[in-house]
């Protein structure tokens, strides 16, 4: 492993004795691992991270209901996806290349400062009851744009925050608190909406991201690393990412084992489905809920005892057994035929989740090199964002084909078969360690 472009920033220098941590007894050895909350900058970073985190969710949830309540089509909601994702996509990738050849923290500050502004222009248009989809696709188009500018930027930074031995730990406060903004933000949004109405929503988003650029404003410099070669962000250095991963194993099989996990193994499009049908008895209300809401509450509930895994040194191994534990688990789920053996297999599932997105996200930042980060973070970005929405057709497709259960156990089961598959036949997952 290259460490040379690994250097923290001032800030991170103060290590523990041990790699990974001191000595921990008793319940703390299984509560969450917050040693790199002792580094400022990561600290600001991470506070930023838990505004944005329920704010952001209030604006997801806000442009869906207003553009249902616009249309009354739900095939228009699914339309205004397709509109944040592609402009989502194609930016993650240039924004990567981007943050590879700039100070991140001037361009986490400028992407900040267009999601805020977007936020706004949210919030005019709704309090002026323009009441129009086009404005509203336009808008959610750039915001995802800044958006897929901002991520990898904020993703590559956090190696130059804290040091190696805590990116594991780092990840998992860093996915808690996301995981949780996810179960929180949607609910908060319900409750306020009746209360304070639809376009508030947007404005409270937008008040939030300006905490977020106070955050951000106060982070050190991160410019590039000193030995960096000067370049332009184009299609060239876009590509130039794609052939590092094919060449260093590690980082292109973690990307697989993501791939793997969601595509073949997210059955959330059959989610309505299992509610009216398998477990219309519980209400079908009650049932959908709960089955949206198990994995992201596994998820967090993972992340809050973190502890006892992410100390772990063999991250490669930490991987493949989260992606096989997440197989295991979703092919459970299929064969329940209670519902809350379905959510307890479910949330198992959102705890093996979240062991996989902390040690995938630990190997891209400890493997690749710092003037590859960027680049490295953008394609995750893509990949965690599009793997769930090809499952979704996927099992959409297989589901009304062969009866949703089947689909749901098949593809767990194939998960399972996958990753054993590849990590069998491809050894640089299973030796790699930090």
């Amino acid at each position: 492993m290259d460490t040379s472009e690994s250097t923290p920033a001032p800030e991170a220098e103060e290590t523990d004795p041990s790699p990974h941590g001191p000595d921990r007894r008793g319940w703390r050895r299984w509560a969450m691992d917050t040693r790199p909350l002792r580094r400022p900058a990561y600290r600001r970073l991470w506070s930023s991270t838990i505004v944005t985190a329920v704010g952001s969710q209030l604006t997801a949830v806000a442009v869906p209901k207003q553009i249902y309540d616009i249309t009354g089509s739900s095939a228009w909601v699914g339309y205004a996806g397709l509109a944040g994702l592609v402009p989502m996509v194609l930016f993650a990738l240039w924004g990567g290349a981007v943050a590879d050849t700039v100070d991140r923290r001037k361009l986490l500050l400028v992407t900040n400062s267009g999601i805020a502004v977007t936020s706004v222009l949210f919030w005019l248009q709704a309090v002026s009851g323009l009441d129009s989809v086009a404005v509203l696709m336009v808008l959610l188009a750039a915001q995802q744009a800044f958006f897929g500018l901002n991520s990898p930027a904020r993703n590559a930074s956090i190696a130059r925050l804290v040091p190696a031995g805590e990116l594991a730990a780092a990840n998992a406060l860093g996915s808690t608190v996301m995981q949780t903004g996810l179960v929180a933000g949607p609910l908060l949004a319900g409750a306020l909406i009746p209360v304070i109405g639809l376009p508030e929503l947007y404005l409270l988003d937008a008040i939030a991201l300006c905490v977020t650029l106070w955050a951000v404003f106060r982070l050190p410099a991160l410019p590039p690393s000193a030995s960096a070669t000067v370049r332009r962000a184009g299609v060239r250095e876009i590509a130039a990412g794609f052939r590092y991963i094919s060449l260093h194993k590690v980082l292109l099989l973690s990307f697989l084992a993501d791939v793997i996990a969601m595509v073949f193994g997210m059955p959330r499009a059959l989610f309505p489905q299992l509610a009216a049908e398998t477990y219309a008895s519980y209400g079908e209300g009650l049932a959908l809920g709960l089955l949206f809401a198990a994995i992201p509450v596994g998820a967090v509930l993972g992340g809050l005892f973190s502890g006892t895994f992410s100390r772990a040194g063999r991250h490669g191994w930490m991987v493949i057994g989260a992606v096989v534990a997440w197989g295991v688990s979703i092919a459970g789920f299929g064969l329940s035929g209670s519902l809350w053996l379905a959510v307890a297999f479910l949330a198992c599932a959102g705890v093996a989740d979240m062991v996989s997105m902390v040690f995938r996200g630990a190997i891209l930042l400890s493997a690749a090199t710092d003037e590859m980060r960027g680049r490295m973070q953008g394609v995750f970005t893509v990949v965690v964002a599009g793997g769930p929405r090809l499952a979704d057709v996927l099992h959409g497709t297989v589901g009304a084909a062969f009866g949703p259960r089947a689909a749901v156990v098949g593809g767990g089961l194939l998960v399972v078969a996958l990753m054993l598959g590849l990590a069998t036949a491809v050894p640089a997952l299973r030796r790699y360690r930090i």
